[in-house]
């Protein structure tokens, strides 16, 4: 029989908001068994300069040349660029756009990649080899592999939370055992006010009947373990139920955002939805931002943010407009906050999309854009990187990589390193072979970023 953990915790009665948030280990080993599977925290076995890591992933390719990678156009035949106005910023002066004038503010921070490429501009190939390593083939998610090699710092939450995302492949544990699963959290689209504390606590039964409901079903199931020969998967299913329940105590105060002051949610835009126009969808963002804190806060390993709006054909100008006004403050905000903790120095941020999109040329009439992968931006801060500073280039028109290129494999390897986890060394045996997350080829850690 297969067992799954979305099967085991529906049969358990908990509901579809415990699906939502069943996600790793749990305190089976305090309760007498001791199964061999856990999320405790580990110590990495290379010096770590993170912690934990935060992803702000941009879906839909957002447009480099009108936000970070300025290349003006010059000469009496403008060529395809920049068609946004861009300023030097900080005292490092990094080129960054007008659109992004809250984000402007943190120049000094951040760790600007324009050389990244990608094997491929189709959206979910591309999307694919940018969480797992693979365009193919279902495989772990970077935050897998993450949770996988560093274990949670909060036993009563996972190590991996997804917001607001339906794909599966963002939060996929693959042949990973289960608790090494991201959680995700609000999937309803773009609507992040629908991930409300019922929907992780649910009313249909007092927390002491969910806990003898629960010890009753283990009871059950370490039964069966035992006279199964232990067989990893229930084991790992048997954790992932026990943490559901611990997710029931914890989570609600840190999804209730009413403990926050009203200039924090002004700040972070939390409940200001963007205008539905062309593909773009109502967007809470800010609400993904301060979730992110508040998790990361607690102790969550990796968190990964999603805005699904940048996949903008037409009406470039405007739609890039609203995409940017949606996310600099919440994201500026966010960085603000990391900051003042003093998080920021041991807490990565990772900001970007599956790859980019070809510049526009002026004078031609046309506002549309299409998929560019061999020349794109993403941008990194805190964590160990260099702080006002740009590596990579594109060529002058920015259509490609030509300096200081680096794919995702060596983006996944340089998250790993940064993590005190090797890069191509950290495996996982299935099927009869060793699997990594920077694939057969292997990556290589970026060492020009890093301080």
């Amino acid at each position: 029989m297969s067992y799954t953990r979305r099967a085991m915790i529906q049969a358990s009665a908990f509901g579809l908001g415990q699906v939502a948030l069943s996600a790793l280990l749990g305190g089976e080993a305090a309760r007498g068994k001791t199964p061999s599977l856990d999320l405790s925290a580990r110590k990495p076995p290379l010096a770590a300069r993170a912690k934990r890591v935060v992803f702000l992933c941009m879906s839909g390719g957002p447009a480099q040349l009108d936000t970070f990678d300025y290349k003006p156009q010059t000469g009496k035949k403008p060529h395809a660029g920049s068609v946004t106005p861009f300023q030097r910023r900080g005292q490092s002066g990094l080129w960054i756009s007008d659109l992004l004038p809250e984000l402007s503010r943190h120049a000094d921070e951040l760790c600007v990649l324009n050389g990244m490429h990608a094997d491929t501009g189709i959206h979910a190939q591309s999307f694919l080899q940018l969480h797992t390593g693979e365009r193919l083939r279902e495989r772990p998610s970077l935050g897998s592999w993450i949770s996988y090699g560093l274990g949670t710092e909060n036993e009563n939450l996972p190590a991996f939370i997804s917001l607001n995302t339906s794909k599966t492949s963002v939060y996929s544990g693959a042949f990973l055992p289960s608790i090494y699963t991201g959680t995700p959290i609000g999937v309803n689209g773009e609507d992040m006010s629908k991930a409300t504390i019922n929907d992780v606590v649910g009313e249909h039964l007092s927390a002491s009947a969910k806990r003898t409901q629960l010890d009753f079903l283990q009871s059950l199931n370490r039964r069966h373990w035992q006279q199964s020969g232990r067989d990893e998967a229930l084991e790992s299913v048997m954790k992932s139920m026990e943490l559901g329940f611990q997710m029931q105590i914890e989570a609600p105060g840190l999804l209730d955002l009413g403990r926050e002051t009203q200039a924090t949610l002004d700040r972070y835009q939390v409940g200001r939805h963007e205008k539905s126009i062309g593909v773009c969808k109502k967007s809470d963002f800010g609400r993904q931002c301060l979730l992110a804190r508040r998790f990361l806060e607690a102790g969550v390993r990796f968190v990964e943010l999603n805005h699904g709006s940048w996949d903008q054909h037409k009406n470039h100008r405007r739609d890039l407009k609203a995409n940017c006004d949606a996310t600099d403050g919440p994201i500026a905000a966010l960085l603000d906050d990391l900051k003042r903790r003093g998080m920021l120095e041991d807490t990565l941020v990772i900001w970007g999309g599956e790859f980019g999109r070809p510049g526009l040329t002026p004078g031609d009439g046309k506002d549309d854009t299409g998929h560019n992968h061999r020349g794109f931006t993403f941008w990194l801060a805190g964590g160990g990187v260099k702080r006002g500073f740009v590596h990579g280039k594109t060529s002058e028109t920015g259509a490609q990589s030509v300096e200081g290129k680096v794919h995702f494999r060596d983006l996944h390897a340089t998250v790993l390193h940064l993590l005190g986890l090797p890069a191509n060394d950290l495996t996982y045996r299935y099927a009869g072979r060793d699997h990594r997350l920077t694939g057969p080829e292997g990556g290589r850690v970026v060492g020009e970023i890093l301080a």
